[in-house]
């Protein structure tokens, strides 16, 4: 309770000058000086606000439970020691630039600090108000890395009617993390949906996001960044097909969340969402004018969502068109109970999720004072049908802000004042309602559910002698000659390792070949894919040749480039209808494993075509991940062409999944391509990367 309800709050640095930051933090703390006693300290010793102040914290008689920092960072050592001694145990850190030294020193006096560099909190059930700034009382809970974004997502919220229930601005996370926030919204009552915003994040903030949603509290996110940095470090197909806001939407799916692009869009889902979430994306519209109604019909499709046909629309006014969207061609000016009747045949129809009420509703009052009254008691009558109906209303009205608006949105019915933003909400607000149970918590699931033969027939006769990747370290003096000169800094295995690693998955029969006596001498059959097992991007250095039908000739042209290493002979999978694709793991330095499929070979970053989610994952959620693809009608059998056999490609991607989330000691895994035919799956290339290099390989 002690950054929600403080006994006792002290503001050091409480200023007169309506300027400086100590102002505002002294008037906002006042606010709630008749549920907690309120200390302002300020060295002059100079009244503020009209209110008496101490010059240090050693003159008060007790201990104030909270103090807050609002002076320069020279002089937060010395009161923060002098804070301690008294037996403070938090802080709000204002001021920026506080040093870590002092920040070690709270928390190892088992005191805690929010912030530093932070705007501050609010918490509208509790009277607090220890923040630069204004806020309205209301549902929506603020937690936020940047004050300002957060600031503005406050001002948006009670323009909308919306309003703030708890605001906290986390900004460098020393002590006080995002994740402690979160969780402390959880009991918190007056909240009912929670904006967050964050550019970094810590360990726990998925579950904390899950958490909130099983409390009925959705999370709305807005972050930033596409992340060229998420692939510097990339050295697989799969990080340069990956970007950070790819895995935030993953931990989303996975947390019950919903990521947006703006604070205006936040603030607007989260009014949609405070009378609950939609059961669907059935969408009746209902307009005085034909043409916005229209509009509207063509923005909910644009958005996701459906509008029906209406089979039973009995009780709408005499005129009014049938069809949804309902046009109801002057009914509402004729008399304004109209567009009452029509949102209640709507909305206890049974045939749509959401009843959107757009047009000029709101503006009667406005142009026509005398009916302002009649006009608030429809908007009332509005109100009563969303909640008797548990049917989700939103309405797009002219006026931003009439005495019917108002009344809307004190009845629990969002209000925007452009139709498109009313869609886009709803859109956003739906894509939540298809969130699944399973996206709420992390997959598990007890074994294989489809035959381990049907992934590893054919398995690697004659592959690499190394069971492990720490049996690479054995390879030859010639080998590790050539790692060290053809290896990126990673000084990663190579394919014939990554097969051996990969034992559940199915690749063509090869053995490792080093000398041209050893390709004639193969068991194998062409034609053949020979391979410098060592490179990663094989393509890109002509590592590859496919199609051989003289290994030895093929195998002396490579080692004349290449130079000595060890090379890979192996049977090409010559199936005809086969799909190619790619499958990716890595560890993601927020998220923890990730998994990714995509349309994969040569092309896969020119078609950038994936699905990615948090792993591990279940088969269900990978059929679901290639269902998303733009190629997923080739692997339904595309043109006559005879399916692949895609419950054996879910099981081989849970199953990386799997991996990637067992063995934090790899840093990535690929395949790619991966052929997926009728008869199951072939791996045809395959790298996995240690997280870090392999000793004697990386030796100098």
């Amino acid at each position: 309770m002690i950054f929600s309800d403080p006994a006792s709050v002290a503001v050091v640095g409480a200023s007169d000058d309506p300027a400086k930051w100590g102002h505002w933090l002294a008037r906002g703390a006042l606010v709630g000086r008749d549920r907690r006693a309120v200390h302002l300290v300020n060295r002059g010793g100079g009244p503020v606000l009209s209110e008496p102040t101490v010059r240090s914290l050693s003159e008060l008689t007790e201990a104030p439970e909270l103090v807050v920092l609002a002076v320069p960072a020279a002089h937060v050592p010395a009161v923060v020691d002098e804070a301690l001694a008294v037996g403070v145990r938090g802080f709000v850190g204002i001021t920026s630039g506080i040093d870590e030294a002092v920040v070690r020193r709270i928390r190892a006096a088992g005191a805690r600090i929010l912030g530093p560099n932070c705007l501050g909190v609010y918490d509208a059930a509790t009277s607090l108000h220890l923040a630069w700034g204004r806020f309205q009382s209301g549902s929506l809970g603020i937690v936020s890395q940047s004050g300002q974004v957060g600031l503005e997502i406050g001002g948006l919220a009670a323009t909308s009617g919306l309003g703030v229930s708890r605001f906290v601005s986390v900004g460098n996370q020393a002590d006080v993390t995002a994740t402690e926030a979160l969780l402390d919204l959880v009991s918190h009552d007056m909240t009912t949906v929670v904006g967050l915003y964050l550019e970094s994040f810590g360990p726990g903030i998925v579950p904390a996001m899950a958490e909130l949603r099983a409390a009925g509290k959705p999370v709305v996110l807005l972050t930033v960044g596409s992340s060229a940095a998420a692939q510097e470090a990339a050295l697989t197909h799969t990080g340069a097909l990956t970007s950070s806001l790819d895995v935030v939407d993953a931990a989303c799916r996975r947390a019950g969340a919903i990521r947006v692009a703006t604070p205006a869009a936040l603030v607007d889902l989260a009014a949609v969402l405070s009378g609950g979430i939609p059961r669907g994306r059935r969408i009746g519209v209902i307009s005085d004018s034909g043409g916005q109604g229209a509009i509207a019909a063509d923005l909910a499709v644009a958005a996701g969502l459906s509008v029906p046909t209406l089979t039973s629309v009995d009780g709408l006014p005499e005129g009014a068109s049938r069809r949804n969207p309902i046009d109801l061609a002057g009914a509402g000016e004729r008399d304004l109970a109209n567009y009452a009747r029509a949102v209640e045949v709507l909305a206890r129809g049974g045939e749509v999720d959401t009843v959107v009420l757009s047009g000029y509703f709101g503006s009667y009052g406005e142009d026509t004072p005398s009916l302002e009254s009649a006009e608030v008691a429809v908007a009332e009558r509005i109100c009563r049908a969303a909640a008797e109906s548990g049917v989700t209303v939103v309405v797009h009205s002219m006026r931003p802000d009439s005495a019917a608006v108002r009344a809307l949105r004190a009845g629990g019915v969002p209000v925007q004042h452009t139709i498109e933003r009313a869609m886009a909400a709803l859109g956003d607000a739906t894509r939540l309602a298809s969130l699944d149970e399973r996206s709420t918590r992390a997959a598990s699931r007890p074994g294989m559910s489809v035959p381990a033969e049907r992934m590893k027939a054919g398995g690697p006769p004659g592959g690499d002698p190394c069971a492990s990747l720490a049996a690479r370290e054995t390879s030859t003096a010639g080998e590790r000659q050539v790692a060290r000169t053809n290896a990126p800094p990673s000084c990663r295995p190579g394919y014939l390792t990554a097969r051996t690693l990969l034992d559940f998955v199915r690749f063509p029969r090869a053995h490792a070949v080093t000398s041209v006596a050893e390709t004639r001498a193969t068991p194998l059959r062409g034609p053949y894919a020979l391979k410098a097992d060592w490179l990663a991007h094989k393509s890109e250095h002509d590592g590859v040749k496919t199609n051989v039908t003289d290994p030895a000739a093929a195998f002396e042209e490579m080692h004349a480039r290449l130079g000595p290493g060890t090379y890979v002979l192996e049977e090409m999978d010559t199936r005809e209808n086969a799909v190619e694709l790619i499958i990716g793991a890595r560890q993601d330095h927020s998220f923890g494993p990730v998994v990714l499929v995509g349309a994969g070979g040569l092309h896969a970053e020119l078609f950038n075509d994936t699905a990615i989610e948090l792993a591990p994952v279940t088969p269900a959620t990978a059929r679901e991940m290639l269902d998303r693809l733009v190629c997923a009608p080739l692997l339904k059998g595309w043109r006559g062409a005879p399916a692949p056999d895609v419950e054996a490609l879910a099981e081989v991607i849970a199953r990386i999944s799997e991996m990637i989330s067992a063995r934090p000691d790899l840093a990535e895994i690929e395949l790619n391509p991966v052929r997926v035919g009728p008869d199951g799956v072939v791996a045809v290339d395959a790298l996995v990367i240690p997280d870090r290099p392999l000793q004697e390989e990386c030796a100098e």
